[in-house]
Parts: structure tokens; C-alpha cells; sequence
């Protein structure tokens, strides 16, 4: 059986150390061994106080994600914190790394917790449907105050040292070897009279107003979670220790079985294992230090954007001098943006466009890694450009192109060493999407592929492997969904009715808004593509509109009217009439039922999609969407609502 503890002496003080790799998890095991330490401890006259350490690369990072659907084993955590406070020797937290969810829930029930400069505490849990389970939202409060319990259990984001030593949640920061100065706090502590227990403290109830501009904050449109954390740190202000635990847990254990939870769950799962597939283990990716970027329009700036603040040199290629100096303005206007929103620094903006180079001439990527061709979706554009590629660029360079909807095997045809080529579809804005549409073609070797994958790490993007077809995955199921929302109009459904249901659904926007804002005449550009090309393309509504002249906000009207100045959409009487000809009398089918239908839509598509092998696995389907298309992550993409 693997040893997950060690207890080490140093003279009156025992050191625990928890060594479960990788992230010292809260296993059964671990529950088990904790209990065991708190009893030996007890029990030994020549310990007076205990440290509570971790080896590897942080301290108790949560809890163990293999026993997330299975049914709670004892010791349970509750349990196991309230042993380690009621402890007859006083334990200290000695946190490295992150101490996260029970973890930090573990640390609260040490007496003490010192951290080192780079560490971090935070209750992650309602990123996961749920709230903290082992007395977060009741230690915190009394431990540091409701403003600081609020801020860090309902938004889940964690807290640096600084700002937690700050707020009260840990007690020193270690300057040196955090094991030995935990030694020696605690050394010290022992001399002096102890602080109470954290359930012994008080707590002070703020005003009804703080509790009002609280919830209004958490309340976010198909989430539980938020506000029953909020909740839980109410009732724990305004009721005794053991009644708010007995409440915290009854709510844990509810949620844990929610469809919110499950769903956010296998979202989780599936975004770990996206950067590292089964089928590339093993294999090495190329060393990429270098990026050219062709074209710095809107897609070429982002992914420009993108690769330099990921630590990568760029240089941005363009047709003539005044495209390219347009586009090194549209480059340092978007990390501008980033230093108005405090995102990054003014230094750490010119030390960025200090690694960007702009030039018409392509023999200057003759010593980039990687080249990513971001030009108009053109096909003998892009053919000419890989054309120049393949003179200039070494013959070891990974060549990618970003194209959303052409066949990268044409693209790619007559290219020299075709083994080096992939297809990278970035999504726009590409310095703030996180998906990465990855394409290989026949002839991508693994080691490009991997290159690719290790890319998207490196981006902070959330990559997942396509097969070819006419939008891969992503825009092949929006083609799909787009189509039913029109049918749905085509039977007399409102098109407002449709956005409004969508919304309700979850999403940010509905169909009809979503086409209004990027522009209807995009997808109709490429239907008449297909058309030139001889395919048989039928003319759709948004045709229609498009060919009068309405292309979305951009030219004052699409699906709706939009006054000058202003973004809210307005019911057209000009769509009406220009659409009665294709519309079917009057429906009036409820936002549940409008909503459920186009998620269908949707998940009949996933499913083709997963039978042709354009995707590897339904959870690769559910991040696309999410990631690209605006699906609520609690809802797990349209491959696990579907199945659920």
C-alpha cells in the first residue's frame, strides 16, 4: 500500500507530510491517514505542537477528483477538520503551492498558517455547481469576516499570500525554507497564549443592504451555486457553529447530486484531458520559440496578440507597408486595451512590442518554428501564400493554416513536405477565445500534431483534435443550428421568441442577435462560394435579408433594427415583409420547447459528426461548443444534455 504520510520530529514538533501525488489530492486514504496523525500526536507527551506540510510541488490542492461521483467514504472531510482543530496539540498549516476546496478547508482547521510568498488559498468549489462542504462557508467568516468569505467562496477565485495574509485567512508569509520557519512559528507560538479556535471566534452580522448588493453580485442566470454559497455564509453569521455546519453540509450533499454539478463536472474532466490525448502520449512536440503570423487584419492581430503574450517572438507579414503598419497599430491597440484594464503593464507592453517585427517580405520567417497563415478565406489566397511558404521557410517549420471552413488538403496541395502542415482554427477574437480547433490533414506527422497541442498549452487555449468537413466540428453544428432557428421562423415562430428562449437556455445571445452582431453577410459570402463552386445550396432567410441589404449592425439592420448609437435590437416590420413569403402562418410553441428543439438540432449533429470520426469522443463536441459557441457550461454541451 503507498505511503501518503510521514511524520518527522523536530524536537517538540512533529512534521506531517502528506505526499500523494500530483497534487496531494484528499483521498480516502489521505482522510484516513490525517485522522491516524491527530491521534498518534495526541497521544505522544513529547509532541506540543504539530506542522502540517506537503512534498511535490504544492499543499492539499482539493479534493480527489476520482471520488467525485461516488458516494461520500469516512473519515469524511468534516470530520477530519474539526479532529485536526479540537487537536490537544495546536497544528500548523504550512501551505505551498495552492490550498484549494478542502485543502483550504484542512488549513482552516489548523490553528495557524503560514504560507510562502508565491502560494495561494481560495474555495473553488462553485466552479464545480457546488459550495465548500467542510466548513468553508463557516470557518471563513469567523476567520477573516463575511466580506472576505464572500469574496473568495462566490467568486471562487483564489487568493495570493499578500492579499490573504492581509485579510486574515493565513498568519505569516516564510521568507526562506517554509518547513522550518512553520518549525519555528509554531516554536514561538507554544511560548505564548494561543488565539481561539476558529469556531470559537466571533463573527459580526453586516447590514441587510451588504447581503442585498451580495446577492445581486452572485445571482448569475442558470447557476444555484453562487447564491447558495452566499446563503450558507449567511446562515453561518446568523447561527450558531454546529447548526451552520449541519447546514452547509445538507446544501454540499444536494448540490453534489444537482445536473448543475454533474454537468460542470464533466466539463472539468473533459478540459484536463484536452491538452494531452491518449493517442499523442509519448510523443514530443517540436521546440517553438518563433511565430510568423500571415496577415494582420482582425484574426491575424488576435492570434499575433496571442503568441506574444505566451512569451513567443512574432513576425507579422502583410501585402504592403501601410497593412503593415496597420496591423502592428491594431497588435499594440489590443495590448493598450490590456493595460487600460490592468491586465498588463505599460513595461510589460513595450517589452512585448519589442518582440514583434512587422514586413512584406516572407524570406524574414526564414527562422520562425512556426508559421500560421491567417489570410481571407479565399482558397487561391491561401494557396499562394503556403506557395511562398514552402521557398522560404525551413523545411523542419510547422506550416498551419487558420481556415474556419475550406478543405486544409487543398490548401495544402503541391507543399513540400507536406508532414509539417496542420490546420489551426483560431476563433475571433484569438486573443481572448480559448478554443483551438486542431486539423490535421493525411499527412500531418504525430509530432506536428503534438506541436499543435502543446501550442494550445502554451496559449492557454483549449484544443481539441477535427476531422475535415465542410466547418469541422464548431461551425458545422452552428450551421445546423442556424438552420433550425430559421425553420423554426419559416413555421411562424417569432424570431424574438427564438433569442429569448436561447438566452433563457443559457447562452449570452440567441441566434438571430448572435448573426446581427458578427455580421450575416459572412456566412452568406460563403454559401455563394459553394454556389459558384456548383453546389446545390438552398437559399436560406438570411439570404434574403442580405441581398436587401441587411447584413446585421454593421449596416443598421439585420434580423432586427438598430438605431444609430445603439446596439439593442429592435422587432423589424422590414424582416416581416421581406420573410412572409417563407413564413407559415402563426406558432406559438413556449421558450422551453423553442429552446429544446434547437438543442436537439445541435445534438443530432454532434452525433453525426462523432459517427463520421470528424470528432474522437462526445466530451471533445461539448467543449467545442462551449468554448467557442457560447454553450452553457452548465448545461455540459449538447452532447451531455442530449444524455442527460
Amino acid at each position: 500500500m503507498k505511503t501518503v504520510m510521514t511524520i518527522a520530529h523536530r524536537g517538540a514538533i512533529a512534521v506531517v507530510t502528506i505526499n500523494n501525488p500530483p497534487v496531494n489530492a484528499l483521498s480516502n486514504a489521505v482522510r484516513a491517514a490525517l485522522l491516524s496523525a491527530v491521534e498518534t500526536l495526541d497521544a505522544d507527551d513529547k509532541v506540543k505542537a504539530v506542522v502540517l506540510a506537503c512534498a511535490g510541488r504544492t499543499f492539499i490542492a482539493g479534493a480527489d477528483v476520482r471520488e467525485f461521483s461516488l458516494p461520500p467514504r469516512e473519515p469524511l472531510l468534516p470530520d477530519v477538520v474539526a479532529a485536526i482543530e479540537d487537536a490537544k496539540k495546536p497544528w500548523v498549516a504550512a501551505i505551498h503551492g495552492s490550498a484549494l476546496g478542502g485543502g483550504f478547508e484542512i488549513a482552516l482547521g489548523c490553528r495557524f498558517r503560514i504560507a510562502d510568498a508565491k502560494a495561494s488559498v481560495g474555495l473553488p468549489e462553485v466552479t464545480l455547481g457546488l459550495i465548500p462542504g467542510a466548513s468553508g462557508t463557516v470557518r471563513t467568516p469567523r476567520l477573516a469576516g463575511v466580506e472576505t468569505a464572500v469574496k473568495l467562496a462566490v467568486s471562487g477565485r483564489p487568493m495570493k499570500a499578500k492579499p490573504a495574509l492581509e485579510a486574515g485567512l493565513i498568519d505569516a508569509i516564510a521568507d526562506g525554507d517554509l518547513v522550518e520557519e512553520a518549525v519555528a512559528f509554531a516554536e514561538q507560538a507554544m511560548e505564548t497564549s494561543l488565539p481561539p479556535k476558529t469556531r470559537e471566534r466571533p463573527v459580526a452580522a453586516p447590514a441587510e443592504d451588504f447581503w442585498a448588493a451580495a446577492e445581486k453580485d452572485a445571482r448569475k442566470p442558470g447557476y444555484r451555486a453562487p447564491l447558495d454559497v452566499l446563503a450558507s455564509i449567511r446562515f453561518a453569521v446568523e447561527n450558531p457553529f454546529d447548526a451552520a455546519m449541519e447546514h452547509e453540509r445538507k446544501i454540499f450533499l444536494e448540490l453534489r447530486a444537482s445536473k448543475e454539478a454533474a454537468a460542470l463536472r464533466h466539463v472539468f474532466f473533459a478540459e484536463r484531458a484536452a491538452s494531452r490525448p491518449e493517442s499523442l502520449k509519448g510523443i514530443e512536440p517540436l521546440a517553438v520559440s518563433a511565430v510568423g503570423v500571415i496577415g494582420g487584419g482582425t484574426m491575424g492581430a488576435g492570434i499575433a496578440v496571442a503568441a506574444l503574450t505566451a512569451g513567443f517572438s512574432v513576425t507579422l507579414i502583410e501585402r504592403d507597408e501601410e497593412a503593415v503598419a496597420r496591423g502592428i497599430r491594431t497588435i499594440d491597440g489590443i495590448l493598450a486595451g490590456s493595460v487600460k484594464r490592468g491586465k498588463l503593464t505599460e513595461a510589460g507592453r513595450v517589452e512585448l512590442m519589442a518582440s514583434l517585427g512587422g514586413t512584406t517580405e516572407y524570406r524574414a520567417l526564414g527562422d520562425c518554428d512556426l508559421v500560421i497563415e491567417a489570410v481571407f478565406e479565399e482558397i487561391s489566397v491561401k494557396r499562394a501564400v503556403f506557395e511562398k511558404l514552402g521557398q522560404v521557410c525551413r523545411a523542419d517549420a510547422v506550416l498551419a493554416t487558420n481556415t474556419s471552413y475550406l478543405d486544409p488538403r487543398l490548401i495544402a496541395e503541391g507543399l513540400a513536405n507536406p508532414a509539417r502542415f496542420i490546420g489551426l482554427h483560431f476563433f475571433s477574437p484569438a486573443h481572448v477565445m480559448k478554443l483551438l480547433e486542431i486539423v490535421p490533414v493525411p499527412e500531418t506527422s504525430e509530432t506536428v500534431l503534438a506541436t499543435g497541442f502543446a501550442l494550445a498549452k502554451r496559449l492557454g487555449k483549449i484544443p481539441v483534435r477535427a476531422g475535415i468537413c465542410e466547418g469541422f466540428i464548431g461551425n458545422r453544428i452552428l450551421k445546423r443550428y442556424r438552420a433550425a432557428a430559421e425553420e423554426l421562423v419559416e413555421q411562424g415562430v417569432a424570431i424574438a421568441d427564438i433569442d429569448a428562449a436561447m438566452r433563457g437556455y443559457g447562452f449570452r445571445m440567441g441566434p438571430f442577435e448572435a448573426q446581427d452582431l458578427g455580421g450575416l453577410d459572412i456566412a452568406f459570402l460563403q454559401r455563394e462560394g459553394a454556389r459558384a463552386a456548383g453546389e446545390a445550396v438552398p437559399e436560406t432567410l438570411g439570404d434574403i435579408l442580405v441581398r436587401a441589404g441587411r447584413k446585421g449592425q454593421k449596416s443598421g439592420g439585420g434580423w432586427y433594427d438598430y438605431e444609430t448609437g445603439n446596439r439593442m435590437p429592435i422587432v423589424s416590420d422590414t424582416v416581416h415583409a421581406l420573410l412572409k413569403g417563407r413564413i407559415a402562418g402563426s406558432s406559438r410553441l413556449s421558450l422551453e420547447a423553442i429552446a429544446d428543439r434547437l438543442v436537439k438540432a445541435m445534438a443530432e449533429e454532434s452525433r453525426a459528426i462523432l459517427a463520421e470520426g470528424i470528432a474522437e469522443k462526445p466530451a471533445d463536441i461539448d467543449l467545442v461548443e462551449i468554448h467557442g459557441y457560447g454553450f452553457p457550461r452548465h448545461k455540459g454541451g449538447p452532447m451531455f444534455a442530449s444524455d442527460g
